[in-house]
């Protein structure tokens, strides 16, 4: 009788140990692939229908309007995928071919680009990938323009552990579908210790009774045995399968010009602190911009604003060498790391510890904070949100990113001119852009404040696993009256209940093209004559004008004068939405792809146009010396007027007498903002503040399927206006 059990129990056993090994090595898993496109094209109308839309009565004709998005992710995307698990709350694969379906049927896009990271763009996901745009652009293609354009990009993923190596994220996108190359150009991502890796996909299979843990180990496992590029490896040879690196934007640069690609490479997230370790700096940057390549700069996306700058950083420089040291607070801004210190001498006072013991472990928690760079909450991993409360964060600003990083802002781009060491190198001119930055394959998801699971990355909740939770616990079990040591390269989950607060449906970008098709957009873009919104289809015009008021350089140029600039700004508001979806996009997709893909809501525009409330004009000078101070040449708002209250739009002309009495090299851009309306994390961490304005209490929306509205003015960014001396 014992000898068949132990027979039994050694056969599960093996049988067990072999669905581990199989499942740990990806081969239980299925391979993700590019989907199918279900959508056929649209009838001409509806695409004539969004032109008269974008051209009111009254419109400039110079060029029409049209609306994309110029980054979108797919689980081809590493971090993506995890995110489609449904132990993360996710709803499964989301291919290319549901991007192409979403952007013309659920949000109905002109334009948007594919920009999945080329760190995990295996050989077959970038011929996936390729062979889906191509897939799309033909079934798009009509008489008389096709209902949306797709581009071809990836993500160029770097980000350093401190500031003089950190270069961001920037989104390549081509200009041309013809001849692609056979393959992106990564750059060389340092992966933080400790991370799970493909062994736990079997037991989370197993516990959550699923399998789609076992694609994921699967997509691992494909990620990892691409080797990388040998030097000199021929880039147009189809038959090289391996990865292309380049470890800085400069030699990005370099390869796209040797590889003859009509490509732009855009920055995003700038100021999102999650990525940008503290002390982040444009002066690093600098050095590697080319201003022929980086020609946008993505100002808003569902990862929020990176426009303003604030006097406050997050740590600054010691002269001597040494770790980051940590600043005091400003008026709009309070440093992560001096939160640290108030934490550990609340809790160490309430213990009834000698006020000076609390108050040198306090300066300890504020050191070992700013010295974690992104890691600096796991230094005292027991605290809470209200601990916290809006440490980091950028006070009074419109839906800001996350932990943010003043000096790696748009606005202060503008303005420094002066690479870290002290020499000139010019102020970064880029137009601007929104974009969403799904990672569900959606495009152009800000068109309704609505299905936060869906159109943001924080509306999932996550799922009930034991494993993960015990694989993330950090929290102490009493109450931590010193804060912890933490390695800046150990990584570590992110601090998740606070940043669950600050992802936002997606922006837009708007061009005035010269006609619908791929060159005339990729042409637009290059000559910056765009503008980024938050979401809503504001209509925005940006001229330099002449005295008798005809226009003489749009938006995103430069132009030199020997007088005062004269500009013209023209806006009307966005068109208000009703509820669902129009009847042609269930006849076209299917009401069960309408539900799980548009998630039962689409861009479903009335006759009526909301009112705009005001036009904000912000004046940015160059630098002229390194050590200008940044804020005193900021003025925002420098301008503003009231629009009428009717929503028949704003039509606002206006000069700078200032330039000529002191010209200096300046930017110019404005600001179109709608009336109050509900947004999705619209207040973010829902302060509570005592008399001193200090957050006592956070009311953080969380994870989960609430919404989360509060009031904000949606709006518009127009691209710049560069005016210099004349010679």
């Amino acid at each position: 009788m014992l000898r068949p059990l132990l027979l039994s129990a050694l056969l599960t056993g093996l049988l067990l140990a072999a669905y581990l090994a199989a499942a740990a090595l990806g081969w239980a898993g299925r391979a993700e692939a590019p989907g199918e496109i279900v959508g056929a094209a649209l009838e001409p109308r509806r695409v004539e229908d969004r032109a008269r839309q974008y051209a009111p009565r009254g419109a400039p004709d110079s060029a029409q309007v049209l609306f994309g998005d110029l980054h979108v992710h797919t689980t081809f995307s590493a971090d993506a995928f995890t995110m489609s698990l449904p132990l993360f709350g996710g709803e499964g694969a989301r291919p290319p071919a549901d991007a192409c379906d979403f952007a013309r049927y659920c949000s109905q896009l002109d334009f948007w680009s594919i920009n999945d990271h080329a760190e995990d763009l295996t050989p077959r996901y970038w011929r996936d990938t390729v062979d889906s745009i191509r897939q799309c652009d033909a079934v798009a293609s009509r008489e008389g323009g096709p209902d949306t354009v797709p581009l071809l990009g990836w993500e160029w993923t770097n980000v350093g552990w401190v500031p003089e190596t950190h270069w961001g994220h920037k989104n390549v996108v081509l200009g041309d579908l013809d001849d692609p190359p056979t393959r992106p150009i990564a750059a060389v991502r340092e992966v933080p210790r400790g991370a799970p890796g493909p062994w736990i996909a079997g037991p989370l299979a197993l516990e959550a009774l699923e399998r789609r843990p076992l694609d994921w180990a699967r997509a691992v496992r494909e990620r990892a045995a691409v080797p990388d590029c040998a030097a000199g490896t021929p880039h147009d040879d189809p038959e090289a399968a391996c990865r292309e690196r380049a470890p800085t934007p400069r030699e990005l640069y370099a390869r796209l010009d040797a590889w003859g690609l009509d490509a732009l490479v855009i920055p995003h997230g700038t100021a999102w602190g999650w990525t940008a370790p503290p002390g982040s700096d444009w002066a690093f940057q600098l050095p590697q911009h080319d201003p022929l390549r980086e020609r946008l700069i993505e100002v808003y996306s569902g990862h929020g604003s990176s426009e303003v700058h604030l006097r406050g950083r997050a740590v600054r420089r010691d002269p001597r060498g040494g770790d980051p040291l940590c600043p005091s607070p400003t008026a709009d801004y309070t440093p992560s790391c001096h939160q640290a210190g108030e934490i550990v001498r609340t809790r160490c006072e309430g213990a009834g510890l000698d006020p000076g013991i609390c108050a040198r472990r306090a300066a300890e928690a504020r050191r070992l904070h700013a010295a974690a760079g992104r890691g600096g909450h796991h230094t005292l991993p027991d605290a809470t949100v209200d601990e916290w409360g809006d440490a980091g964060q950028c006070r009074d600003c419109f839906l800001p990113a996350f932990d943010y990083r003043p000096a790696m802002s748009a606005q202060y781009a503008l303005a420094r001119a002066f690479d870290a060491d002290g020499r000139r190198v010019g102020a970064a001119r880029m137009g601007w852009i929104g974009s969403s930055d799904s990672h569900a394959a959606r495009p152009g998801t800000g068109y309704k404040e609505e299905a936060r699971a869906a159109m943001t990355e924080g509306g999932r909740k996550r799922g009930r696993s034991r494993l993960l939770r015990l694989l993330a616990r950090d929290r102490p079990d009493e109450l931590l009256l010193e804060a912890r040591p933490v390695d800046p390269r150990a990584g570590g989950p992110p601090e998740s209940e606070r940043m669950a607060s600050f992802w936002y449906t997606g922006g837009l970008v708007a061009v005035h093209a010269r006609g619908r098709d791929r060159a005339a957009i990729f042409d637009a873009l290059r000559r910056r004559e765009v503008y980024g919104t938050s979401g809503p289809r504001i209509l925005l015009w940006f001229d330099l004008v002449d005295g008798a008021g005809e226009r003489l350089a749009p938006m995103g140029s430069e132009h030199a004068l020997d007088g005062s600039p004269v500009f013209r700004v023209r806006a009307l508001g966005s068109l208000a939405q009703r509820p669902g979806c129009p009847e042609w996009v269930a006849d076209g997709l299917g009401d069960e792809r309408v539900t799980s893909l548009c998630a039962g809501t689409c861009y479903h525009p009335s006759d009526r146009r909301r009112p705009l409330d005001r036009i904000e004009i912000v004046r940015v000078r160059a630098q002229r010396r390194p050590d200008e101070p940044i804020a005193g040449l900021i003025d925002d708002p420098w301008l503003s007027f009231a629009c009428p209250p009717r929503g028949s739009g704003c039509d606002i002309t206006f000069g700078d007498p200032d330039f000529a009495a002191a010209p200096r090299s300046t930017a110019y851009y404005v600001r179109a903002l709608e009336v109050p309306s509900p947004a999705i994390n619209g207040d973010t961490l829902g302060c509570e503040r005592d008399a001193a304005g200090s957050c006592t209490r956070v009311r953080a929306c969380g994870r989960g399927t609430g919404t989360c509205l509060a009031p904000v003015q949606e709006r518009a960014w127009s691209s710049p206006i560069w005016v210099d001396p004349a010679p």
